[in-house]
């Protein structure tokens, strides 16, 4: 079991990423079955000794293979569209985090309450069997079922914010904000790492956010 879970997408904890593990499985299981009919096919014409050399042409056959794989484009193109227009929608945000990449650690600001900002650091000591080098000193907080605007950019080189159970990847380009949006839907931990090759300790600037009711949020927000 944990060997599959290894292999296959984390758990979703964000609507985005349930959309894109829908598509995934579906999209799966379409090349599944196109497989199996054209390994059949390949098969039965290899080893059957029925030959016609009157032969010449099937409109038949001929319109069906040309018919079907556009069909089959058709509906894995249409939901994919779907979920990127998703993924582009800026709902009005109720809260702006700011993450800054730097060789090699995240910073964050949380533009809509004064002197919170930090850094964020991976810890040396993190449990080597659950999250080796991916623990971090200060985790990225935020409140659940609330809709949020991420801007990030980088003081240097091309780095990447990603957090695969949210669905998210967006690139941080020196002198540029990109911004996507995150709406968790569960509380709980979520682990990311730089998806950029950006230098000599690129696998050591983890990502964690921290997913938590709305009240605990303010709590946080308080003591800082």
């Amino acid at each position: 079991m944990a060997t599959w879970k290894m292999m296959s997408l984390q758990d979703a904890s964000s609507s985005i990423m349930e959309q894109l593990m829908f598509f995934h499985d579906n999209t799966m299981m379409l090349i599944i079955m196109i497989l199996i009919i054209i390994t059949y096919m390949m098969a039965f014409t290899m080893t059957n000794k029925i030959i016609n050399r009157y032969l010449l042409h099937g409109e038949t056959i001929e319109t069906i293979w040309t018919i079907m794989p556009a069909i089959i484009l058709m509906m894995i193109a249409l939901p994919s569209l779907r979920i990127l227009y998703m993924m582009d929608e800026m709902m009005n945000p109720a809260i702006t985090v700011k993450a800054i990449g730097h060789q090699w650690y995240w910073s964050y600001e949380y533009s809509d309450f004064k002197n919170i900002e930090f850094e964020s650091y991976m810890k040396s000591d993190s449990d080597l069997k659950t999250n080796r080098l991916l623990d971090v000193d200060n985790r990225t907080v935020l409140p659940m079922n609330m809709p949020i605007r991420l801007i990030t950019t980088s003081t240097d080189v091309i780095h990447s914010w990603a957090m695969p159970s949210l669905g998210v990847k967006v690139d941080s380009t020196p002198g540029r904000l990109n911004q996507v949006f995150i709406n968790t839907n569960r509380p709980g931990l979520m682990y990311g790492q730089c998806s950029e090759i950006c230098g000599a300790n690129h696998s050591f600037m983890p990502i964690v956010v921290e997913s938590v009711p709305m009240k605990t949020f303010y709590s946080w927000v308080s003591e800082q």
